[in-house]
């Protein structure tokens, strides 16, 4: 992670620190120091910090460019140039300021000199304290990004996961039945065939789609479903009852219907006498999917691809429950209406 530095933030934290440290420096000079030296020397303060902070900046671009900024040679140099600069600021500043204040001691006066030294010590050990304050700030804003970043795909490569279990499972069942058409009735099969690369178009078209609105998944779960009347004909009976401003306006997690609709085809026994009657309507902000339950009494292997991949994409993508009721007479399985303005998300 390469962290970039925030010149135009670290430029108002100098001028802001040389204006608190000038104002209280004003603030004692007033009631301790001569008059006639109070604004020179407010001036002298003020201006050394904004110099020493702009140095220090101006510095770091320069080392940013060679050095990583949390590298020791960063460090090290920036320590090495800063100090010695900030001592030359002083002593450069003293001059203009001493002149001002009509000072009359010696500017090669010893004292002089190790006042200077002992200021650019300090002034510029709090302006690397409260810069370095900033970088730590700018640290810890891009770990954060770079984790958020990195869960976000993380999770996006576990919903494409997911996603691509289906259509191979879909794709074994098809040509299984496809097969068994061929040897019965060649006109049947050839409608299978478009009713199948419809799906599969309409699979790869929004392959790359972690949402779709309702009507999408409706259109998508149709060319299924007339798959399934030519394998199961009257057997078999789907009613959905939902509002078209309902079917626009909510989404579902990809290619999550699909798989519901073929979980109740899978585990019921029908026939033209007991059809199996699947109902999809809207109770309050759930899509409920339902089916009269007439269980096989063979027990049908489960490949997981159904109702665990819905449930695990769900918590993906909204970190929603799927719900699921089942009595001796109905199965059930409801699932939160998602927002469409996040279909393209």
């Amino acid at each position: 992670m390469v962290l970039k530095l925030n010149v135009k933030r670290l430029n108002r934290l100098s001028w802001l620190l040389a204006i608190i440290i000038g104002m209280i420096f004003y603030i004692i000079y007033y009631n301790n120091g001569p008059r006639g030296s109070l604004y020179p020397y407010t001036l002298l303060s003020l201006l050394s910090i904004a110099l020493i902070g702009h140095v220090d900046v101006l510095l770091m671009v320069f080392l940013g460019k060679r050095f990583s900024v949390k590298s020791k040679e960063f460090t090290l140099y920036r320590t090495l140039i800063t100090y010695p600069a900030s001592m030359v600021i002083y002593l450069i500043l003293w001059p203009i300021c001493a002149y001002m204040a009509r000072f009359q001691n010696s500017y090669w006066s010893i004292n002089l000199f190790l006042a200077f030294i002992g200021s650019g010590v300090v002034m510029n050990t709090m302006v690397i304290i409260m810069h370095d304050s900033v970088l730590l700030y700018e640290h810890k804003l891009s770990a954060d990004l770079e984790v958020e970043q990195l869960r976000r795909a993380n999770v996006e490569a576990k919903f494409q996961l997911l996603k691509q279990q289906i259509n191979p499972h879909f794709l074994f069942n098809a040509l299984n039945t496809l097969k068994a058409l061929y040897n019965k009735d060649t006109a049947m099969a050839d409608d299978y065939i478009v009713h199948m690369a419809s799906f599969l178009r309409t699979s790869i078209h929004h392959h790359s789609s972690n949402l779709s609105t309702l009507a999408q998944e409706l259109a998508f779960s149709k060319d299924y479903l007339e798959m399934q009347y030519i394998r199961f004909g009257n057997a078999l009976q789907c009613s959905i009852i939902l509002d078209q401003h309902v079917r626009e306006t909510y989404a579902l997690p990809s290619f999550s219907l699909q798989p519901l609709l073929e979980n109740a085809i899978k585990h019921n026994n029908f026939t033209k006498q007991h059809p199996l009657m699947i109902r999809i309507t809207q109770e309050g902000g759930y899509l409920v999917i339902s089916n009269n339950l007439q269980k096989k009494n063979l027990k049908v292997p489960s490949t997981q691809y159904g109702l665990a991949n819905l449930a695990e994409r769900y918590r993906l993508c909204s970190g929603d429950e799927v719900k699921i009721k089942a009595d001796d007479k109905e199965f059930s399985v409801s699932i939160k209406l998602l927002k469409n303005e996040n279909c393209n998300h």
